[in-house]
């Protein structure tokens, strides 16, 4: 089949169901909060999904099928190995075209377009806004639960898109870089409830909180040319690399993706983000009115 863009609309997703090779996800997880702040549960949404789909769509748990089982940390980026077995379960191979989507915000649809990226796999699009989009288009929907014919995935690492734990400290020692928190405003100064085990951001962060780049209204992502100044405003389009993080590699995807979709592709993920860095206390956190050690 011929590729989608990267960021495809409902209307013509809509055009291109049945075509040989669509294999359509919905890779939607819900992390319940606290409201005074600790660690979040992870919760699947596979009932939803069972509910209500777009047409052909199957459910991808992100956490438990494409993450490291054994990582000390939730969603840690999984071996070649581990991800090309389970993306080849999922009907992921040579000859297909995948879309995803998520229930509401976009950031699991960006995160599986970027663990698909990372291992080599560029056939990937994300449907603007998501299931809500496809409603409010009118578009059909269906219930019960698809599978894809299984299909060999063969990986091909690009370790280059992800930043090491040693990479952000040397950023917040001084190397050059833009350093985007995708975190809400609240979460980068540290001043809201937090998940990770000490609030704040670390040094020489830019805030690029995720949803500045989407519609208010439908949560669709905003005009290229409105993405672009938000992310020139923040420092991301000049010459220095660019490294994304927020607080478990999930929301920080939906920055790189707004990059990708204005053109810079060599943004990398920093994977562990704050669950990690918030872990050691021996690493510098900042806070409005001062450093959290």
């Amino acid at each position: 089949m011929s590729r989608l863009p990267l960021l495809v609309d409902p209307a013509t997703l809509h055009e291109r169901l049945g075509d040989d090779g669509l294999r359509i996800f919905d890779a939607t997880i819900t992390l319940d909060r606290p409201a005074a702040g600790g660690p979040y549960a992870i919760r699947d949404e596979r009932a939803a999904y069972e509910r209500e789909h777009l047409p052909g769509a199957a459910y991808v748990d992100i956490p438990r099928e494409l993450s490291d089982p054994d990582a000390p940390f939730p969603f840690a980026w999984p071996s070649p190995e581990r991800f090309a077995e389970a993306a080849g379960r999922l009907g992921i191979g040579e000859g297909t075209h995948v879309v995803v989507y998520a229930q509401a915000a976009p950031m699991w649809a960006t995160r599986l377009w970027f663990l698909l990226r990372g291992f080599g796999f560029d056939d990937v699009s994300v449907l603007d806004g998501g299931l809500p989009a496809w409603r409010a288009a009118g578009l059909p929907v269906e219930a019960g639960a698809v599978t894809h014919p299984p299909a060999t995935f063969d990986p091909r690492p690009r370790p280059e898109l992800l930043a090491s734990r040693a990479d952000v400290e040397a950023i917040a020692g001084g190397a050059p870089a833009c350093l985007l928190n995708a975190l809400p405003e609240a979460a980068f100064r540290g001043t809201a409830p937090s998940s990770y085990s000490r609030p704040g951001r670390i040094p020489g962060s830019s805030s690029l909180p995720f949803a500045r780049l989407l519609d208010d209204a439908t949560g669709r992502f905003r005009p290229a040319a409105e993405i672009e100044a938000t992310l020139r405003a923040a420092g991301a389009l000049g010459e220095q690399p660019v490294v994304a993080y927020c607080g478990g590699g999930i929301s920080a995807t939906v920055d790189l993706f707004a990059l990708a979709l204005v053109g810079r592709d060599d943004a990398r993920l920093y994977d562990g983000s704050l669950t990690e860095w918030s872990a050691d206390p021996a690493l510098p956190l900042v806070v409005d009115g001062g450093a959290a050690a």
